[in-house]
């Protein structure tokens, strides 16, 4: 029985050696993959957030105590909605006085136009009378002068009328000029009508600054004011967002700025509704790289509008960088230092392991192109593996 026993150890010892020999003679099972031709396309991915090309900050241009606040954060508004208003009592009632003051000044002018300049007319003209009855009577007491009959003193007195009524018919000339279109006193009237209205239009404008309105249509994304605030000029009281052209801006790797290019397309999602995926395109690469974060900041447009899309929500963005239609590829994962600058593969050849540097192109997914160093239908064994040059491997596809 004992030399039974030692016999069947024997023979099972042997059957396990042979079979450890000849597992180590055919090699280890290892998984293989066909180098196939398939279209790549290879994708930049980014996370980002919903902006719009500009915010338009909205203050007050006076001073004054908030009265009404008729709009909300987050809602829509149209160009010309009023946002807030300030009290307007003491406004309103310096523009009417200076309404008042526009319509004396205007009464004035016509007073000067159609009053005073017929008068001044009237005037010059009975200057000019006296003025020729003076000269008509001096004319006479010079002949009269001239034939004695009267003295020299007659003759001065006759002398002193003509020049009084000259110099009186100059100054009725010298009024009514002044009153006429370009004299002086009508450019007087004018300037005070224009120095009216222009100050009636001051109180006028300062009294529309107590209604703040939109000056474009767009959503309310900030509101810092409420009723009763006393708010300053040049005051940020609420931030717009306008309606229109939306932008995704992302924050690309620095590793990944020379695949991106302006007008590449993309595709894109809120994180609020992952399966509604719209289009966009890239629109700007910022030129400078943020040191602290080694990424680029790039601008996508959205063509279409988005019903959902609001500022600042988080997206994702899918850009495609580049395609090529029937590459030669394999998965990523068979590729050994593929990051490095010698990446290589294992290559199931005739039942042997061989070590095979490869020529890598374009990546897209789990897929990358092979350039050089394959061929068609070659069996490039999966990762990981410990694996020598020339050992005997067998493969499983």
């Amino acid at each position: 029985m004992r030399l039974h026993g030692v016999k069947l150890l024997l023979a099972l010892l042997a059957l396990a050696l042979g079979v450890g020999l000849w597992r180590w003679w055919v090699g280890p099972v290892v998984q293989t993959v066909a180098v196939q031709r398939r279209d790549l396309i290879q994708t930049v991915v980014a996370s980002g957030r919903v902006e719009t090309p500009h915010r338009v900050d909205i203050g007050a241009q006076i001073t004054g105590t908030v009265a009404r606040v008729p709009v909300r954060e987050g809602q829509s508004v149209k160009a010309g909605n009023v946002l807030v208003e300030l009290v307007s009592a003491e406004l309103r009632s310096a523009k009417r006085q200076a309404e008042l003051a526009v319509a004396q000044a205007q009464g004035k002018l016509l007073q000067l136009s159609e009053l005073q300049g017929p008068v001044q007319q009237q005037a010059l003209r009975q200057a000019q009378a006296s003025l020729d009855a003076a000269r008509s009577s001096g004319q006479r007491n010079q002949a009269l002068f001239e034939q004695g009959f009267i003295g020299q003193a007659a003759l001065d007195e006759s002398r002193k009328a003509l020049a009084l009524a000259d110099a009186q018919a100059v100054a009725a000339q010298k009024q009514f000029a002044s009153v006429q279109p370009g004299g002086a006193d009508y450019k007087l009237a004018v300037g005070a009508v224009n120095e009216a209205q222009a100050n009636a239009e001051v109180l006028s404008a300062k009294a529309r600054y107590a209604e703040i309105k939109a000056p474009v249509s767009g959503q309310l994304i900030g509101r810092k004011v409420e009723v009763g605030d006393v708010v300053q000029a040049g005051k940020v009281l609420m931030t717009l967002s306008p309606d229109g052209a939306t932008q995704l801006v992302v924050q690309i790797d620095e590793k990944n700025l020379r695949l991106i290019a302006l007008g590449q397309q993309a595709l894109a999602s809120a994180d609020a509704y992952p399966q509604n995926k719209f289009k966009a395109q890239v629109a700007y690469i910022n030129p400078g790289v943020n040191a602290q974060t080694g990424a680029v900041e790039v601008k996508l447009d959205v063509p279409e509008p988005v019903p959902f899309l609001k500022q600042d929500m988080t997206v994702s963005v899918d850009m495609t960088v580049a395609r090529k239609p029937q590459a030669l590829a394999l998965p990523v994962g068979h590729v050994n230092e593929i990051n490095l600058a010698a990446p290589w593969v294992w290559l199931s050849e005739q039942g042997h392991a061989v070590h095979r540097p490869v020529t890598l192109g374009l990546r897209g997914g789990a897929w990358v192109e092979v350039l050089d160093g394959l061929r068609e239908g070659d069996a490039v064994i999966a990762l990981p593996n410990t694996l020598r040059p020339g050992q005997r491997v067998r493969a499983k596809p």
